[in-house]
């Protein structure tokens, strides 16, 4: 199975280990810097590259 491109708030709450509504407020925060930079954004869902490299500085990769 070939992963979705972008992740939403209950994959971001559980992989982070906060609720629904502060990975809400994650994902408002990282789409907010991606439209500052000029990309299209969606609103309650957030590119999984980009949050995995800014959660965790690097693309992540499942082993």
């Amino acid at each position: 199975m070939t992963e979705k491109s972008f992740i939403r708030a209950d994959e971001v709450a559980e992989e982070l280990d906060v609720s629904k509504s502060y990975a809400y407020k994650v994902i408002k925060q990282l789409n907010d810097e991606l439209s500052a930079k000029g990309y299209i954004t969606v609103a309650g869902r957030i590119s999984r590259q980009y949050f995995n490299e800014r959660v965790y500085g690097a693309e992540r990769r499942e082993v």
